[in-house]
């Protein structure tokens, strides 16, 4: 089996002779054989293992991602990757890092999102003056 992983920027893992892969989603954990059913899934943050047909164990981490199994390939895209043997290293402070960014990511676009939306209010304010009365103008009906 053949396993390609790689970000936009390299190809981290290029490996021909591969018995096992392990990565994980959301639902957990699983594991690819040769043989197995062409599918694809959306990587969480998390280490993907894979043994080599010599029974070698090697790790990556990654920034999440996308798992394609198809003709005996497995292809993983993720935005960030980093390989490494120590898979302690890896789970503890690797991907602590992941998790870090990630979330600082969300919050970012959580933000983004905020700022958008009380700008669009602000302009409808703008454009919709109030009445004499103080209050803000009505609607017009569009119902037929």
């Amino acid at each position: 089996m053949r396993l390609s992983i790689a970000t936009p920027f390299e190809v981290i893992v290029d490996a021909e002779d591969v018995a096992h892969v392990r990565a994980e989603d959301a639902t957990g954990a699983f594991g690819i054989l040769p043989g197995h059913a062409a599918f694809v899934t959306a990587l969480a943050v998390s280490v993907a293992s894979w043994r080599d047909r010599q029974g070698a164990e090697h790790h990556v981490a990654l920034r999440g991602g996308l798992l394609r199994v198809s003709d005996d390939t497995v292809d993983v895209a993720s935005p960030e990757a980093l390989a490494g043997d120590d898979l302690h290293h890896l789970e503890t402070e690797v991907l602590v890092a992941f998790r870090r960014q990630l979330a600082e990511e969300q919050a970012a676009r959580t933000d983004a999102e905020r700022l958008y939306l009380a700008a669009i209010r602000e302009i409808y304010r703008f454009l919709r003056p109030a009445r004499g009365d103080g209050l803000p103008r009505r609607a017009p009906d569009l119902a037929p």
